[in-house]
């Protein structure tokens, strides 16, 4: 048996109930095949893989807070701190009722690859808790984030552990975190990225992974001779990333048609209106039907009452932007199918083991999350320079680092597929390109 595959043996076997971890490190092992095997006997007497596999420290704790009718309620908190081998831990917080331990360490496993693929100094962590911000008064959601910041400001600093926004975490929430750390720790210091403006966020940082997302898209296109330019675009989801996406895409030349959101999902002829769709997400908190409403060519498709989803729609290029495993083989034979030509990933891990290998069979071309959505961090770790500097850059002086860093990151991963002979395979470039930094980093520091 080989060494892969003996570590893939005993992670299973440890970690059973963990399937997300699982298939992460799954997907991420077997893809390293060629560099391990031309290293084994070294990466196994230092038990290289184990090391990585397994968090340097997780963190489980209770979050106890007030709703307004003056009712005790009790969360779980967790931080998970997988890798400081190339810098400080640096992954979102993740606040969603699905939210669980496994959740939680596949998040901050990829994020050790995906933070190594930016080229900056940042190592992997995750965090979260299963509260669900959704129907919850502002007041009750800063209660909570106060009793969340009040355990988790001890494991975290600057130099330590610099914690984001993620899903059910933007802004708001991290403003109230922010302000319970520094009444607490007494520092003013960049611990938290996707800041205010006024209190060390960076500009371009809210756009930062929807943006990214398509600078790299747009780069492995042309690689392969590809205009992206009059194609037709489907994004799933209506956060952050979604919106951010569509609007890039759509200045970049491309139509986006379809949006979603927990409930149902819109189709829109004449493109998406990304304004309208901010005002109906991001200032009235409200569903997708609230846009199909206002716009005579949207169409609102109710997810339980027909059973469909955007995948359904024909385009050239599909960007899902919404959760891990939203994306099945039966969505992949309908947008296969249908004549897509290329798939990246704004979410985590939201097509299945079986849906990626299904587009990379068919000529697809596939950009797998930790590296087609890692302009999120890469620009958190943009604000953590300027907060420490004390100055703070343009928007165009960010937007500008942001569109470098994600073309380097493609053709770091297309070079790292080519050397190991797995040319246009870009899931294989990225976990090599990654782990070959952290791999390096982790023998010369030692055993620890």
């Amino acid at each position: 048996m080989s060494y892969v595959d003996e570590v893939l043996a005993r992670v299973k076997e440890k970690n059973a109930s963990e399937p997300e971890f699982l298939q992460a490190v799954d997907e991420v092992l077997n893809s390293l095949r060629p560099v391990i095997e031309a290293n084994e006997e070294m990466y196994k007497k230092q038990a290289l893989l184990e090391r990585i596999c397994e968090p340097e420290r997780q963190i489980k704790f209770r979050v106890p807070w007030v709703d307004d009718n003056g009712q005790v309620q009790v969360n779980t908190g967790y931080r998970v701190q997988f890798n400081s081998a190339i810098g400080p831990y640096k992954g979102g917080i993740r606040l969603h009722p699905s939210v669980n331990i496994g959740i939680i360490k596949f998040l901050g496993f990829e994020q050790i690859f995906k933070n190594s693929l930016t080229g900056l100094p940042i190592g992997g962590g995750k965090g979260g808790s299963d509260f669900d911000p959704k129907g919850k008064s502002d007041n009750e959601i800063m209660r909570f984030c106060q009793s969340f910041m009040t355990e988790l400001c001890r494991h975290i600093g600057a130099d330590t552990d610099v914690p984001a926004g993620d899903i059910g975490t933007g802004a708001r929430e991290i403003g109230y975190m922010f302000g319970q750390y520094k009444r607490i720790r007494n520092l003013y210091e960049g611990v938290l990225t996707g800041k205010g403006l006024t209190f060390g966020g960076s500009l371009a940082r809210t756009e930062a992974t929807g943006y990214g997302l398509l600078y790299l898209t747009n780069e492995m296109l042309k690689t392969n001779g590809i205009e992206l330019a009059g194609k037709t675009v489907c994004v799933s989801g209506a956060g952050n990333v979604a919106i951010y996406a569509t609007q890039k895409a759509q200045q970049l030349g491309a139509k986006v048609v379809t949006v979603s959101d927990s409930t149902g999902w819109i189709y829109d002829a004449e493109g998406i209106d990304v304004e309208l769709l901010r005002e109906v997400k991001e200032v009235k908190r409200a569903r997708l039907d609230a846009y199909a409403a206002a716009r005579p060519s949207a169409v609102y498709h109710d997810k339980k009452a027909e059973g469909s989803n955007v995948w359904e729609t024909k385009c050239d290029i599909a960007l899902p932007c919404a959760t891990q495993n939203e994306l099945g083989i039966e969505d992949a034979k309908k947008l296969v199918a249908n004549g897509v030509i290329a798939v990246a990933e704004g979410a985590n891990m939201p097509t299945t083991l079986e849906a990626t290998e299904y587009f990379q069979k068919n000529g697809v071309l596939f950009a797998p999350g930790k590296a087609a959505n890692a302009g999120g961090v890469a620009t958190s770790a943009l604000e953590m320079s300027q907060n420490s500097e004390r100055l703070s850059w343009s928007f165009e002086e960010v937007d500008t680092k942001l569109q470098g860093i994600m073309v380097n990151i493609f053709r770091n991963l297309d070079a790292a597929a080519k050397k190991y002979g797995f040319e246009g395979n870009y899931v294989v470039g990225a976990n090599i390109a990654g782990f070959e930094k952290v791999a390096t980093a982790m023998l010369a520091q030692g055993v620890v």
